[in-house]
Parts: C-alpha cells; structure tokens; sequence
C-alpha cells in the first residue's frame, strides 16, 4: 500500500466522506434530535438567568452535531472525528462554570479518563487499517473473515479478538463502563440540561452506537464477546450498588446511567444488538426525563440538591411530581412502560446465550433489577413523599452544583427567608411532559417492528450459532402478551420488593437504613468511597504520573536542557571569551605580529599543497 502523508489522508477523506444513513443511524438520529429539541426547549428556561446563556445554547448545538455527525459516518477516520468532537464539547459543557474549582477538576477528569479510552480505540482502528488497507465501513466488512483467520506475527493472538478489544476500550471510556466509568458521575458539576443530554441521548451513547455498527466484526470473536459481556455485567450490578448511598438527587440518576449503560453492554456482548439499540431508545426518554425531573425539583428548591432537605415535594410540584414517577417506573421495568419491554428482553437474551460469560451476566441482570428498583424509588419516596425537611432552610443556602456563584445567577442568590418550594415555570415543565408520552409507550410499539421483525436486516450482523436473537423471537406472543406474562416471572417481583422495601426504609420506618449502616458500616464505607477507585487512580496513575514529571523535570529540564544546553551553552560562550580575550592586547606591534605569523602559516600550508 502507498504510503501516504497526514495531509493527503485528510483530503482523501474530505474528498470520499459520505454520510452513511441507514436504519441504525435513523434510529440513533431520531434520538439524538428528539432528545435535544427537548433540552433546547428547557434550556430557556433552566439557563435564563445565566450570564453565560448563549454560550450555552452554542455548545449544546455543537454537542448535537458532533453526535450526529458520528452516527452518520461511513468510515472509521470520520468516526473518529465526531468520537473526539463529543469529547471535547463534553469537556467544555462539564466545565462550564469554569470559576468553580470542582467543575474544572470534573471536566478535567472526564478528559483525561477518555484519552485513555481513545487510545485503545484508535490502536483497534490502526490495526483494522493495516491488515485491511481501508477505512471504509463496507471494505473493512467485506474482509471480516479473513481477519478472523489472522493471527500476529510469531504469536497466536488472533488479530481480530485484539481489534475488536481495542475498539471497546474506546467504548468503555465514552460509555462509561468499569473501569473507566469514573468520570460520569462528577459530571453532575456541568447545568442539569448537559448531563441529561450527555446521559441520555448523546456522548455515553457513542459506545453502544460503535459496537452495534461493528458487529460484522464483533460477531467473529467469542473472546471479544465475552469481554464486553464481563464488563458489561460488572458495570451493570456493581454502579447500582453506588447509587443505594448518594443523597445529591442528580448523582442518583447518574449511577443509574452507569448501571444501565451496563444492560446494554450485556445485550451487546449476548449478540443481541437490536436489543441493545431498543434499550438505548427507551433510556434516552426516561433517562432524559429524569435528569430534566431532577432540575426541576432543584429549580423548585431554589438550587439545593441534597434529597435530605426535600420531602412531600407532590403537592407543591405536581406535574414534576407525576413525570417523575413516570421516569421511574419506565427505569424499574415496570410491565407495559417503555423500559419493561427493552429490559426484560435483554434478561431473556442473556438467559438464552450460550457464552461462558452468561452465568455471570443473568446473575448481574437480575439482581440489578431489585437494586435498580430499590435507589429509583428511594430517590422518590425522599423527594415527593414524607415529610417535609425544608422549612427550616434558607433560600441562600446552596449545597449543588447549579448554583455555583450567587454572582453567576442573579437572584438565585439573593433572596434570604423560609425556602417555599414551588412549581417550575411551563418552559421546564411542557419538555418532561413530551418526554413522559415516549416513556410510557415507545416501548410497546417499537418492540415488534425492532426486535421481532427484520428492521435491522443488512445492517446488524448476527451469527447462527449466537441464538440470542432468534429465540427472542420464536418466544415473542405480542406486546400485550409479553406485559401480562412479565406479573408471572421473577424480575417483575425483584422490582415490586425493590420498591416496597424503599417504602419501608423511608417512608413508615426510616430507622432501618441508620441501623443497617450502623451493622454494615464497611460497606457502606467502601460505597460512600465508590470503592476507592478515585483514590486509586489518584495514587497509582497520577501519582505515578507525577513521579514520572519529577524525574522528566530532574533529567530532562534541569539537567539537560537547563544544565547541558542553555547554561552549558552560556558557560561555554564564556570560556572561549576568556580565552580569546588575552589575544586582545590593544597594542599595534602584537596584531602586525599575529598577521606576520598567519601570512607564513598560509605559505607553510601552501608550500606543502604544492609539493
């Protein structure tokens, strides 16, 4: 293959680019458009009195287009474009309020954890690349088979399994899973319209986007497969842990992302993408309406997050109150509500696959079901339900992250008195209204058409022997079926335990959860501390990163560009002018001297040229 410069492959690629609008990207930009319309629409009135308003409303756009600029690609160069482009308006949103010292480490972090990412990423498109000699979607398919057959020079690593990994160590970093999923939940510090579009519809859904339109590739590697089953899993049950213990309302939601974000990496590695893809529509409106839910209730209790003050919200708050319970019961699986039909079908596909990793995942998909329910709930029973805990708060106490400076927001801080939560405006309130129609019924109108039927037919490669799909669909009886058989099975029960037992711990006896915290306070610790993974990184990875900058300070700045080239230099200069210096007499004889001796040294050397 020629060898070609960085230029030329950029005007290759200007010259050939073409978007690729398929059923998957139709999909995937229905979503993304419908999604942001709505964060657009409560933007105007979440941001209004943002100093930073346009700003905003810039980023956010550009946000949009760099997604879908992704979705629409037909080549991986153009991928890997829109792939950098939501990570670095993502870095811009999650710090926007760039006075704040947490939201410049949170965007900082959120950065840095998705170079890691992107660098397995680019490593799996390279290796694509060299063994193929292309970039385009369709060439490098057509040559899947024998990349299969591929191994590494001198070893038995099959070339395939290793891209195929590479490429999901991009998706672990932009989906977020363990881990790598460290970055998500301090993006709470960017305004609640980004991390509902981030976690809903956009940025996080990247990974699960990538893996469904490589599935030419993926399905040839078992081993590949059961890694992003792995992980997928670990994220799945393990983030739902987490979110049992925040009390800041945004951060709940935020771990739930993470723990559902995980049931699509399972559907991913079962084979069962349309699955996957089914489950990311349906997130994307609840998962949506509940972040717009959560500012909401912030906007009402006038910028403090901390569930703690909250309590008996419903009658204050009633259409935040009723979306909000919509939003949850979609997120739990309830029967006939969006999210039941795309989890229950990622259940039955784990439980049908054949992989050695499948054990394992059915464990992880089913007791997440109870944990889900469990933290959904128990944010709400807090928040709408109980008793009221905000009359004793001042309206300038701000313990979120919106209400970052009583400068940046007007009168968000100036007002002083008794807080007395309120409805938000209509502008906030008509976009959960939209979302809350999709969550209830998308689910059951798209499943058939989705999953049962060949929409993604030429788009979504599935092998025989991967017959997860097929006995989805031998197994499907209809929608209405489907939701009156799921009061028969154990995930619907798991979920029904899940919300009674958040009833009794914190509506009728809320002395349960102290004592249980007092009994198993290590674990509570290890949870509060999200199981030490920011301390990790921080001591091994930036700690070692640091060392690794001292030592580069010491040699390389200090002594050798410092010591050796810059005053190496000027000591140098200085020794020659030293000595040169003494041939500097001021007399006339000793010049006329010096010029006698050089004219003989010319005659010498002449002399012996000569002969």
């Amino acid at each position: 293959m020629a060898a070609f410069t960085s230029g030329q492959w950029l005007a290759m690629w200007c010259l050939k680019s073409v978007f690729l609008v398929d059923k998957l990207t139709a999909v995937m930009m229905l979503i993304v458009t419908s999604v942001s319309l709505m964060v657009h629409i409560y933007t105007i009135g979440y941001m209004k009195e943002d100093p930073g308003y346009q700003r905003f409303f810039s980023y956010i756009s550009l946000f949009t287009f760099s997604m879908l600029m992704l979705v629409m690609s037909n080549n991986f160069l153009q991928l890997f474009f829109g792939w950098e482009a939501v990570g670095l308006v993502s870095y811009l949103l999650i710090g926007f309020w760039y006075t704040k010292p947490t939201a410049i480490y949170a965007n900082l972090k959120a950065f840095l954890v998705n170079r890691v990412g992107d660098f397995g990423f680019i490593l799996g498109i390279g290796l694509i690349l060299a063994f193929t000699g292309s970039m385009n979607y369709a060439e490098v398919f057509a040559q899947a088979g024998a990349l299969s057959q591929t191994s590494f020079s001198g070893t038995d690593w099959p070339l395939l399994a290793v891209a195929c990994i590479c490429l999901f160590i991009g998706a672990m970093g932009k989906s977020a899973q363990f881990p790598l999923h460290v970055w998500l939940p301090d993006s709470m510090e960017g305004p609640t319209p980004i991390s509902a579009l981030i976690h809903a519809a956009t940025m996080v859904t990247a990974g699960i986007f990538m893996v469904s339109r490589m599935s030419p590739l993926f399905e040839l590697s078992d081993i590949a497969l059961n890694f992003i089953l792995i992980i997928g899993s670990i994220t799945a049950l393990f983030m739902g842990f987490l979110g049992i213990v925040q009390n800041d309302i945004k951060r709940v939601v935020a771990y739930s992302t993470l723990s559902q974000l995980g049931y699509m990496t399972v559907a991913l590695g079962v084979s069962a993408y349309p699955v996957a893809i089914f489950h990311l529509m349906t997130h994307a409106f609840f998962k949506a309406l509940l972040f717009l839910a959560a500012g909401s209730v912030i906007i009402g209790m006038h910028h403090d997050q901390d569930m703690r003050n909250m309590g008996g919200l419903w009658k204050r708050m009633p259409v935040t109150w009723i979306t909000s319970l919509i939003g949850s019961l979609a997120l739990i699986g309830t029967p006939f509500f969006s999210g039941f039909y795309s989890k229950d079908s990622i259940i039955e596909a784990v439980h049908a696959s054949t992989l050695s990793a499948a054990g394992f995942a059915h464990f992880a998909v089913v007791a997440g079901v109870f944990i889900t329910a469990f933290y959904s709930f128990r944010m709400y029973f807090l928040v709408f339900h109980g008793k009221e805990r905000f009359h004793n708060l001042q309206h300038a106490q701000h313990s979120d992250s919106d209400a970052h400076h009583d400068d940046d927001h007007g009168s968000h801080g100036a007002h002083h008195g008794p807080l007395t939560p309120h409805e938000s405006p209509w502008v906030v309130t008509l976009p959960l209204v939209l979302l809350a129609i999709p969550s209830v019924f998308i689910g059951y109108l798209a499943i058939e058409p989705l999953l049962v039927g060949n929409f993604f037919e030429g788009v979504i490669s599935v092998l025989p022997q991967h017959g997860a799909m097929a006995e989805l669909k031998e197994g499907f009886h209809g929608a209405v079926g489907m939701g009156m058989h799921a009061f028969q099975t154990l995930p619907f029960w798991l979920a029904l335990a899940g919300v009674l037992s958040a009833a009794v711990c914190y509506l009728f006896v809320p002395a349960i959860p102290a004592a249980f915290m007092r009994v198993l306070k290590p674990v509570h610790t290890l949870l509060d501390n999200k199981y030490y993974m920011d301390k990790f990184n921080e001591v091994v990875f930036a700690g070692g990163a640091r060392g690794l900058g001292k030592l580069f300070w010491r040699v390389g700045d200090k002594t050798l560009i410092d010591g050796l080239l810059v005053n190496g230099a000027a000591r140098l200069v200085g020794f020659v002018a030293g000595v040169v210096r003494y041939a500097q007499s001021g007399y006339i004889y000793h010049y006329a001297f010096a010029m006698i001796l050089g004219v003989l040294a010319m005659i010498v050397a002449f002399i012996s040229l000569k002969y």
